[in-house]
Parts: structure tokens; C-alpha cells; sequence
């Protein structure tokens, strides 16, 4: 059953809303030999489909998005200005140079009720945090940032205590020691995403050592994502930013 058909009969009265979107949920891909596009990962997931670039041509890139265009807002990670450059014709399409993200589509009214607060321990992480940053403001959530407050330097986290206590969701992006997160940890009690990058010298190895120390955090409540992947951050906070709101509406409607 189409997309068409499947409508008729919801309107029809034959097949119910609730149906309908259980099999929308399973609809529809369309293979273009060197990728299978999914048109309904926001459907299924709450968020758009993103395009990895790395490893693509941008000839590759622009014929995903081509296909994808009108149906859906497109996210494109870690791509190059001559990426960008093949697609910026296109309307409503944006570069975020710090971060090399390319987003497609209208931007989404931004919702006040509550705040998603990233932070930075270092000014060498702020590419990854706006990466984080910039996701989660694009889906249409409120955002605030906090940088360079790492903890060679404790002082300048401690100067933003009540802003931290009242964010709904944290996102705290390190590399070095990677502590910022369970540094974080005694002013909120809100839901921490920990984010290791890359950044320090040898022994840091690229980003294991941050890692490591996230995950081994003795302060419990804290998610880690893979090193450097702000984008994969961002989604984590909207989706429990999603969440928050979806409760608040229900039980406005009581």
C-alpha cells in the first residue's frame, strides 16, 4: 500500500489514524543504487535524515538531496565548503563553517520552555559544541552556551552555577582530561550528555583518554557519545527535550 492510498483510506474511514501511522512506520526507502534514502526517520525517530559527508563525492551528496528535498529538512555532517558550494543555490540552505554542518530547510520556530546549555571546557572544543549547539537550535529548541570554562580553571565554572542548575539538559564537550562532565554534575540535576573530542597532546590519543574518563565518571547520570560527535549529542538533547515537552502538554490537557 502507497502513501496516497493508504491517506484515501484514513479519509475514507477504513483504516484509522492509529494504523496509518503504524505503517507509515515502516514506509517508505527509496534505493538510488549507492544509497537507500529514508524518507521517514523523523516519522519512526523524531528527527530528520542526516547525510555523513565523508566518503561521499559531492556529486553523491547533491543527488541525496535532490531526492530528498521538499520531503524533509536535510542535516549534512562534517562537510567541506566545495560541498557546500554545489549545494548553496538551493533554497534555504545554510553553512555553519565552524562546524562544517550544511543544513536544508526552513528553520523551526524555537520553543520557550526550557533550555538545552552547552558547554565547552576549552576553546579548541567550540567546533564540536556548536556542532551540538547548532542541532539542537535548528530542531527548534532554546539554547544557551557556556565556553572555556574547563577545569584548569574551576572558577570560571563555578561563576555560571545558576545556569547550569536551571538548563533542562546539558551537553558538556572536553577532550584533555575530559572531567568537565562530572564537574557539571554538582550543580544540576538534569540529564548530562558528555561529549570527548579529540583535542590534547599525544597521550590523549586522540580522544580515548576523554572518553575513558567519561565513561568512568564516579558521578552517575551521566551519557557519553562517541568522541567529537556534537551531532550525535544534539539529537540525544532534542529527543529528551521532546520528551520534556510532551509531558508538560499532556498534562496541560488534563
Amino acid at each position: 500500500m502507497d502513501v496516497e492510498e493508504l491517506l484515501k483510506k484514513v479519509k475514507e474511514g477504513s483504516v484509522s489514524v492509529e494504523e496509518a501511522i503504524k505503517l507509515l512506520q515502516h514506509l517508505p526507502f527509496k534505493d538510488i543504487g549507492f544509497a537507500k534514502i529514508d524518507f521517514h526517520r523523523r516519522l519512526r525517530r523524531g528527527i530528520p535524515e542526516a547525510i555523513y559527508a565523508p566518503g561521499k563525492t559531492k556529486e553523491q551528496i547533491k543527488k541525496i538531496v535532490m531526492e530528498m528535498l521538499n520531503k524533509e529538512k536535510i542535516f549534512i555532517t562534517r562537510a567541506s565548503k566545495e560541498i557546500y558550494s554545489e549545494l548553496k543555490d538551493i533554497k534555504n540552505c545554510r553553512y555553519y563553517k565552524e562546524c562544517q554542518l550544511i543544513v536544508i530547510g526552513k528553520k523551526e520556530k524555537i520553543r520557550k520552555n526550557g533550555y538545552i546549555l552547552v558547554v565547552s571546557a576549552g576553546s579548541s572544543d567550540i567546533s564540536i559544541a556548536e556542532e551540538a549547539a547548532i542541532t539542537v537550535e535548528e530542531l527548534g529548541n532554546e539554547v544557551k552556551k557556556i565556553y572555556d570554562v574547563g577545569a584548569a580553571g574551576i572558577h570560571r565554572l563555578i561563576s555560571h552555577m545558576e545556569e547550569i542548575g536551571d538548563a533542562s539538559v546539558v551537553i558538556a564537550v572536553a577532550g584533555m582530561d575530559g572531567i568537565l562532565p562530572t564537574l557539571i554534575s554538582n550543580f544540576t540535576s538534569a540529564p548530562i550528555i558528555a561529549v570527548p573530542t579529540s583535542v590534547g597532546y599525544g597521550t590523549g590519543i586522540n580522544g580515548l583518554a576523554a572518553l575513558m574518563a567519561m565513561l568512568n565518571s564516579c558521578s552517575p547520570g551521566i551519557v557519553v557519545v562517541n568522541i567529537d560527535n556534537g551531532f550525535g549529542a544534539g539529537i540525544a538533547a532534542h529527543l529528551i527535550m521532546e520528551k520534556i515537552n510532551e509531558k508538560k502538554r499532556c498534562n496541560c490537557e488534563k
